[in-house]
């Protein structure tokens, strides 16, 4: 994965003959504020989610449950990853294009992101978008 489009973030975890235990912490294991926290469940097979960019907003994608891909485009380079590791999470900045598919069974994937809700900061239509990002 080309550090262009985005990184990956390993997450701290506390190993215990119980069970491990991954945490986060804002502005330290995620480089930004977390102002919202929200997950994607039950998606059906084959299903696409996500399908937009954002001007601003920075989020974690984190595969707490199973794997899925992440499918990223700058207006120039698109490129795929795999997450399939609950304590390896996916750094996404603004102005990359972003689409979630190949879910596995039973995947979880919890996103953290910099900024409450805004509708304003979305760009939901592709063509829009790598006019914005090819200026």
């Amino acid at each position: 994965m080309s550090a262009e489009l985005s990184k990956f973030i390993d997450l701290p975890v506390v190993s215990d003959p119980r069970g491990n235990l991954c945490f986060v912490e804002s502005n330290r294991h995620v480089p930004f504020p977390i102002e919202r926290v929200y997950y994607l469940y039950d998606v059906p097979s084959g299903s696409i989610r996500a399908g937009h960019a954002h001007k601003a907003l920075h989020q974690l994608l984190v595969p707490v449950s199973g794997s899925f891909d992440v499918r990223l485009h700058d207006g120039r380079l698109e490129q795929t990853v795999t997450l399939n590791r609950p304590n390896r999470g996916l750094h996404i900045g603004p102005m990359l294009w972003r689409e979630i598919e190949n879910f596995s069974s039973g995947s979880v994937c919890l996103v953290l992101a910099s900024t409450h809700y805004e509708e304003a900061d979305y760009i939901r239509d592709f063509d829009e978008f790598l006019t914005q990002a090819r200026a």
